[in-house]
């Protein structure tokens, strides 16, 4: 998790001193990205203990389209219980937009599940989308989505392929990624056939012995405000998970999960803990299993998934600025 250590210095060497909401105050930067290939491991972070239950369920919690804390409650995660009302409403939030964006004719969109047939009907679309910022809403919301847009992308099978073969021929990236799709068209597939019928490396389709390629799914977040020492190793974790679980259903391979950010930011009371955790050095990341008789998205359950060889440094606390 080296990419998340510079993240911490690059702030700490450039970033500006700002008051914010809370009353705390900042140090922050304005604009950066971090990519994660998650066939290098789960990135969860090494440098402190994170509490993966916390970030399962919450995942869980956001696809089931919920918007009050029970649920949570009821799996002993408390990580919403400061922004949630006397009746443990948060307004509807993540799930309520993930799952029923209202669609100004009395009814909801759900983006989820759309976007799971969207990337097996249609993998090359552009329109991979699904956001929580809602205008019209976020007066209502307890906290307005900090991440609030993400966004698929599918890699061809030869693609892949290529990259496998071509870092050992010395083949560059943009040599490896220039694929022709030209007579690939995914709108006349299947949902089911539709992996399979993508274009191969070779020129011969493979035989009954030989298991068909597989495309990769990347994943890219936009996040407009970013609370670095406890919300990001959160939210990369999160989105690291939700991009092998949509892979999955799909049929697809996971490939890199990419971090975008616009005000990210250390708060003042969270100073001293960065700098220790920056004097640690990162451990080997672990390995993520999500049970392959899953196949669709809302279908996970918190047994599903398995984190094998997570070895990190003690936990860090630091209090949250509401």
């Amino acid at each position: 998790m080296k990419q998340y250590l510079d993240l911490l210095q690059h702030v700490l060497d450039h970033g500006t001193e700002r008051l914010d909401r809370t009353g705390t105050g900042t140090v922050g930067v304005f604009g950066y990205q971090m990519r994660f290939d998650l066939g290098k491991g789960f990135p969860l972070l090494t440098t402190k203990k994170l509490h993966l239950r916390s970030i399962i369920y919450e995942l869980l919690w956001f696809l089931r389209g919920e918007t009050n804390i029970q649920y949570l409650h009821d799996h002993k995660v408390s990580i919403w219980d400061e922004w949630a009302d006397e009746n443990g409403d948060l307004g509807p939030v993540y799930g309520s937009q993930w799952r029923s964006w209202p669609d100004g004719k009395g009814g909801g969109i759900d983006q989820i599940a759309n976007v799971v047939e969207q990337i097996k009907a249609n993998p090359y679309s552009r329109r991979l989308m699904v956001t929580a910022w809602n205008p019209a809403e976020i007066e209502e919301m307890a906290l307005p989505p900090c991440h609030c847009l993400f966004q698929f992308y599918v890699e061809p099978p030869q693609a892949a392929q290529q990259g496998v073969k071509g870092s050992e021929k010395g083949v560059t990236r943009s040599e490896r990624t220039n694929v022709s799709v030209d007579n690939f068209d995914a709108s006349k597939a299947d949902n089911d056939t539709i992996v399979s019928s993508l274009p191969f490396t070779s020129s011969h389709s493979p035989s009954l012995q030989e298991e068909a390629p597989k495309g990769r799914l990347s994943c890219q977040l936009y996040q407009r405000s970013a609370d670095i020492f406890l919300g990001v190793p959160f939210n990369i974790a999160s989105y690291a998970l939700l991009t092998m679980m949509m892979a999955q259903v799909c049929g697809l391979e996971p490939g890199d999960f990419v971090h975008t950010f616009g005000d990210a930011h250390i708060y003042k009371n969270h100073l001293d803990q960065v700098r220790l955790q920056l004097t640690r050095e990162p451990r080997p990341l672990p390995t993520m299993k999500i049970n392959p008789a899953v196949k669709d998205i809302f279908g996970f359950q918190y047994e599903d998934f398995t984190l094998e060889n997570y070895d990190p440094h003690p936990h860090i606390r630091g209090e949250v600025s509401v």
